[in-house]
């Protein structure tokens, strides 16, 4: 039936009858609704439909009745469909945000589809009194390693607001390169400064700020988006162009060249400090060995002179012998003095004597 119904829709799509109705009716979020649609009972071969558009979606089939009279009442979710006399009712109980919507009532006879009426029904959350999100345009053009501040004033009216939930706002980034936006930075409760105006104390302006330094990766579209009592809010966007600084042929030729010599002066002087290394090392080689062959001489040579010293050295050792001596003689003896008498004869080199 449903398909049937839709291919229906389809052909005959842009004929409407001479009563055609369309109104907009808006109510607030809990708020009951009843949408009616005349019925004339007289027709037995005619058939009412309430569908339901909404963006993005097929049309959905909330009820349908003959024309004829009927106590047949159809209940899908929160929305009742049935018949009232002269009348096919619609009615939604506690209206929600996603009611939000284009109803329409239909009449189909002998294959024929009409339009009897068309509603656009706003649903309405609680009034945030939000009049508008602004973002400050940035200042180009933005190098690597600059500080950058992004802005986003939230201008309010407290005479319109309803709701009491405080709002958040958040940072979004958006790149070409990327199939959704992404999330940077949310702001905390104390992040913010605001102000009243002070011709319509009512009217209040905050003004949210978010800092960082950039680098070529930062390169994008930045939002600010402000949610609160079930809305999200978005600014105008502010766009963010990095200018990286463009190294010219001529400039990358140079600075090669000029790395070139450095590397062949820093190898050159590698290779005279190696040699000097080397040199002194030899040196100190030569001297050592020199030194020791000195010293090995000048030993050798004492060692022969104090050889030829003991070798010359003559020892002798007086022998007295005893006599028989007179008595007068011996008497003066005893009153003399002894002596002793030592004998050293040595021998030194170059021909000369010590006694």
């Amino acid at each position: 039936m449903l398909t049937i119904f839709y291919i229906l829709l389809l052909i005959d799509f842009g004929r409407c009858s001479d009563h055609q109705i369309f109104d907009t009716k808006n109510v607030a979020v809990g708020q009951n609704v009843t949408l009616n649609c005349s019925r004339d009972h007289r027709l037995l071969l005619t058939e009412l439909f309430w569908i339901r558009l909404v963006s993005q979606s097929f049309p959905e089939v909330l009820g349908s009745t003959m024309s004829h009279d009927s106590s047949i009442t159809q209940k899908t979710h929160h929305i009742t469909t049935k018949q009232e006399p002269g009348t096919f009712v619609l009615h939604i109980n506690r209206a929600q945000l996603s009611d939000t919507a284009v109803y329409y009532c239909i009449k189909e006879s002998q294959l024929t589809m009409t339009f009897l009426k068309g509603t656009f029904l706003r649903v309405k959350g609680p009034d945030p009194g939000i009049t508008g999100v602004t973002q400050d345009s940035l200042s180009n053009p933005v190098h690597p390693g600059d500080p950058v501040t992004l802005q986003c004033s939230v201008l309010s009216n407290s005479e319109n607001r309803t709701c009491t939930e405080d709002h958040s706002v958040y940072w979004y980034r958006a790149k070409p390169d990327e199939s959704h936006p992404s999330l940077i930075y949310s702001h905390g409760n104390n992040s913010y400064y605001c102000e009243r105006s002070s011709e319509a104390p009512s009217q209040q302006k905050c003004v949210y700020s978010f800092s960082r330094s950039v680098s070529s990766s930062h390169t994008g579209t930045y939002y600010c988006a402000v949610a609160t009592c079930g809305e999200i809010l978005f600014g105008n966007g502010a766009k963010l162009d990095i200018e990286v600084p463009v190294v010219h042929h001529w400039d990358l030729q140079k600075t090669n060249t000029i790395v070139f010599l450095l590397c062949v002066a820093l190898s050159i002087n590698l290779i005279v400090i190696a040699f000097l290394i080397y040199t002194i090392k030899e040196k100190n080689k030569t001297s050592a060995a020199f030194s020791v062959k000195t010293n090995t001489e000048t030993t050798s040579e004492e060692q022969q002179i104090q050889q030829r010293d003991e070798d010359s050295l003559a020892y002798a050792a007086p022998t007295f012998t005893k006599r028989n001596t007179r008595k007068a003689e011996r008497r003066n003896a005893r009153e003399t003095e002894t002596i002793c008498i030592y004998s050293d004869v040595r021998a030194f080199a170059y021909g000369k004597s010590d006694a």
